[in-house]
Parts: C-alpha cells; structure tokens; sequence
C-alpha cells in the first residue's frame, strides 16, 4: 500500500510538472525569448524552436500527461477497492478528481504563469526531448486532426495575420510604455507613429507648392543670390518658362563654393550644373517607402508631383521625422501664418493648413486620410462648396466659414462643439502653426 501511495505521489509531481511546462512554453514573451536569443542563449532558442512547434509540442505533453493522469487514477481505484470495496471506486473517483484538479493543474499552472520566462527556459531540454521521442506519435495524431478539420471546414492558422500582429504590437506599447519611460505619452505616440508610418502618404504632411520659396533660373544671377541670401532654406527648387518646369533643386552651399570658386564674380556662374538635379516622387508614396528612400540614395528632398506630372509641393527627411518625434525646431524655422487663437477660445485658421499640423497643434482629433488640408476636410465632410457664414459641426468641432476665394476656402472659425463643450488646447500659445522644413 505505501508502494502505491508513493508511486501516485509521483506521477502528480510529473503531472503538475507537464502542466507547467505547457503553460510556460505558452505564455513565455515571445519577444524576451527573441532578444535572448539573439544574446546567444541555448535555452531561449529552444524554447523558440518549440514554439514554432506548438502542435508537436502541446501532442507530446497531452500524451505525457494524460498517461500520468489515468495511471495514477487508476492506482488510486485499485488501492481504494481494496480498502473499501466497491465503495472505494467512487472515492478514488473524488479524491483523485481534487488531486489532479488542484495539485497537477491549478497549482503548477498558476506558478508557471507568474513565473513563465524563466520555468520556459528550465524545461525547454526536457520537452524538447520529449517531443522527438514523442514525435511518430504526434505526427500520426496531427495528420489526423487536420483530416477531421478539412471534413468540418476548418483551418488551422499557422502564424499571425500582418494586422492582427500591428495590433499585438501596439497592445504591447501601450501596456509597458508606462514602466520604461518618464513620459510614457509621449515615448507611447512616437513608437505609434513608427508603426503608422506606411499608412500615411507623402501629400498628408507635404509642404504645398503655394508656401514654397522657388525660383526663376531666367532672372539675372545676382538676384537669384539675393533671394538664396534672404530665404530661410538651405534647398530651394528653380524653375524655367512655367512653375511646374522644375530644372535642379540649388543648395545654398553648392552657390557658395561656386562664387568662391570664381572669386567672387558672379558672371560664369551656370546654376544648372552646380545644382542638383530634381527628384520627383508621386503624391501616393507612403512615409515608410519614402523614408527607406531618402536613406539609400542618401538625399533630404523630394518633390511630390500628382498622377498628371503637376508639382504639388515638397516633402523633406525631417517632415518625415516630425511625424515619429513631433516638431522639430531650429534658428531657422519660419512660421507659417495660419492659426491664430481667440479671447473666446477658437482659432481663425488658413484653409491651407494641414490637417496633420492642426491636429499636432490644437491635440484633435479628426482624421487626416480624407484630406490633406482643413479646407479640403471641410469640403469632404459638406459634400459642396460652402458659402461664406456657413457652419458645420463634426468630429466635435464647429467649423464657421469666415472667406471664400471662389470656389476655394480661405479661412475658417473653429470651436469646440457646443454639446461637448470640450475646449482646444494649444501646444504653443504664440499664435503661428507649423510650416515644413527644407
């Protein structure tokens, strides 16, 4: 009898021990492993190589565990019939039933799961093991599963969806941005935005054709010079015949080396050799795809051109990088005129500005993939050209009319909607938003 006693106590440990086993291989972090993985760890490796297994891995522990389960049960009956009769079949049922219950699956499960990282690493050779011997087994088993699924129609996914993945990732940055940053907000929203990037086109955060500074190769050099000296932009586009007839992009340095180069004199100077030459990318390209191409060709300027080869304005590396870190200033920056508070708490604001600055600027929340600009906003949303004095109210906001231009709106009256009464909050009180940098 104390023979069969000591043989049930062990196969419970070797219950609780699969159990574990199966519930840390399950919910050990998949990017800890990684990362320790990569530091050269054997133990994190093999627990990513049964992870990529699970099937194999949940058979062989399944196997293990109910052969455990029975072997001991019906131990326990046979002991018990002897003790009691035919009695002790319902108590071997009852207390083996709270046995396995609390000491080979509520007890071991609930340590492996505060505990998962490290207890994964632990029995990762064992199972590992296990799981080759096991594997004719579970093979046969899995084949045969998968046979019963294609007869009810079902499938059986083999990894993560590209969404469903994003999805986990951002769960994962709002979950542990608090613990790794003193300003987990804004740490939160630039790993976002990292994720957001190649779902944002280059015409949303652009710098329109009408802000930029350009010029007309045809005027005498000496001009030109003046008007390089006087703009706060290191890259200026030039032009010939039309505006949309970009012939080079002049760096202010390349104009400098040159004037040196001649000494000062200004007459054989030819911009068209020492500038550079232009470099045109579609309205549509993604910041993700236009970021990977600002870094292979080593190069800080684009510009952005529609679908009929019309120049629309100008997107820069570190446009792209405002939209991960937020705005980026320097001695050279210039202000775009175009929001402008309010004693009573709106904002006048250029029908020109973009939707992506006023958001940044004003903390709103309105979306930026109907429109690159507030104007262009208002107009998806009213479905017509409004008329001057006209109001709308969506996205919480109440938007008045304040200029038309023809058919284009020229300024707009945005205020909190009055049945949210929930105020805009400047970033920066002093009253210019944003422009692009170049």
């Amino acid at each position: 009898m104390a023979l069969t006693v000591s043989i049930i106590f062990i196969l419970l440990i070797i219950s609780a021990f699969f159990s574990a086993a199966e519930m840390s291989l399950t919910a050990a972090s998949r990017p800890r492993m990684h990362a320790l993985e990569r530091q050269g760890q054997k133990q994190a490796k093999r627990v990513n190589i049964l992870r990529k297994n699970m099937e194999q891995v949940i058979g062989s522990i399944l196997i293990c565990n109910n052969l455990v389960n029975i072997l001991a049960s019906a131990l326990a009956t046979d002991l018990l019939i002897t003790v009691f009769a035919e009695g002790g079949v319902v108590y071997a049922t009852i207390l083996m039933t709270v046995l396995v219950v609390v000491f080979g699956e509520m007890l071991p499960k609930t340590i492996a799961i505060n505990h998962a990282d490290r207890l994964a690493l632990l029995v990762s050779w064992l199972i590992h093991t296990i799981t080759k011997l096991l594997f004719p087994l579970t093979w046969l088993a899995n084949h045969f599963l998968s046979g019963l699924q294609k007869i009810f129609g079902l499938k059986n996914k083999t990894h993560l969806g590209e969404q469903i993945a994003q999805e986990e990732l951002r769960g994962a940055i709002d979950l542990h941005a608090p613990a790794v940053a003193t300003q987990p907000k804004q740490t939160g929203a630039m790993l976002h935005s990292i994720l957001d990037l190649s779902k944002v086109q280059v015409n949303n955060i652009m710098m329109h054709r009408r802000n930029l500074t350009m010029i007309n190769i045809d005027q005498p050099i000496q001009q030109i010079i003046e008007l390089v000296i006087n703009s706060p932009h290191t890259r200026i586009p030039l032009w010939r015949d039309n505006p949309d007839n970009i012939v080079g992009v002049l760096h202010a340095r390349a104009l400098l080396r040159a004037l040196q180069a001649h000494h000062g004199h200004t007459e054989n100077i030819d911009l068209v050799k020492i500038a550079n030459r232009p470099w045109f990318i579609p309205s549509t390209t993604n910041l993700l795809a236009q970021l990977q191409a600002f870094r292979s060709r080593r190069e800080h300027f684009a510009l952005v051109v529609d679908e009929y080869g019309v120049l629309m304005g100008i997107v820069t590396l570190e446009d792209i990088l405002e939209e991960i870190v937020g705005n980026i200033e320097d001695e050279t920056d210039v202000n775009v005129v175009g929001v402008k508070g309010q004693a009573d708490g709106s904002y006048i604001v250029d029908g020109q500005v973009t939707v992506r600055d006023l958001k940044r600027e004003l903390n709103l929340n309105i979306p930026d993939n109907k429109a690159s600009t507030i104007a262009g906003l208002v107009l998806y949303e009213a479905r017509r050209i409004p008329e001057k004095g006209q109001v709308f109210v969506f996205y919480g906001l109440r938007f008045e009319v304040l200029e038309m231009l023809r058919y284009q709106i020229k300024t707009l009256r945005i205020t909190p909607n009055a049945a949210t009464e929930k105020p805009l909050s400047k970033k920066n009180q002093p009253t210019d938003s944003v422009g692009g940098h170049y």
